[in-house]
């Protein structure tokens, strides 16, 4: 027993480091491509001033970037304390929950970040589907398509109730909604769409088919164990 324990160790090690240098790989060449739009709100963030940081496109995905280690952080922790508890799956747990947090929360800032008229100019509404998907543009429609993505990829991992892909369309289709509906009530001067609402939940379903392989494993296993 010891020596195949010995001989399985090494493995261990090296997949370790090497999902650790394709993570920074990752994140050194996200900073890379979009280094000249950070950099242009570095200093205004620094400052610590609101107008030009928190309210601005390059603002919010440099504070995302630079909240990765915190929330690495934060993940190893929870993790931690979930495996000294005796829980299984304690990292993909502890994973998923900071992911969903971490991924969504930032895209759910910027889509409800007021326009130049915001207050003043009413509400406005597009109900016919498709008809805003040409104005959207290729950036617009990326945008849109990630806003729900990590709650689409994770939120499947983290609770078995959600491990269905018609489960995770109708919660982001809901969550889209509320979205849409609190920018038209807010009067935020921006166009609440159901164009919105459906490229939303796509990107949402498709996070959910990237990461079936991991949630799918886990509820057929937890559903032999019930059974057992």
């Amino acid at each position: 027993m010891t020596p195949n324990a010995s001989l399985s160790a090494p493995p261990r090690r090296t997949r370790g480091f090497v999902l650790l240098g394709l993570a920074v790989l990752g994140l050194a060449s996200a900073v890379f491509a979009v280094r000249r739009p950070l950099m242009m709100s570095a200093p205004v963030c620094m400052a610590g001033r609101w107008h030009g940081c928190f309210d601005t496109f390059n603002g919010v995905v440099l504070m995302t970037l630079v909240a990765l280690p915190l929330a690495a952080l934060v993940a190893w922790a929870l993790a931690r304390r979930r495996r000294a508890a005796g829980v299984t799956s304690a990292w993909r747990m502890s994973l998923a929950e900071v992911g969903i947090v971490h991924g969504t929360v930032p895209f759910l800032w910027l889509t409800m970040m007021p326009g130049a008229g915001a207050g003043v100019v009413p509400g406005r509404l597009s109900l016919v589907p498709l008809r805003d998907l040409v104005t959207m543009g290729p950036l617009g429609i990326a945008g849109n398509l990630l806003v729900f993505a990590s709650l689409g990829f994770f939120a499947p991992m983290r609770f078995a109730a959600l491990a269905s892909l018609p489960r995770i369309l109708a919660l982001a289709a809901g969550c889209s909604v509320l979205v849409e509906t609190a920018q038209y009530v807010l009067r935020l001067d921006r166009v609440s769409s159901v164009d919105d609402v459906l490229v939303n939940t796509a990107g949402a379903v498709l996070a959910a088919l990237a990461s079936r392989r991991w949630w799918h494993t886990s509820s057929h296993t937890s559903a032999i164990c019930r059974a057992a």
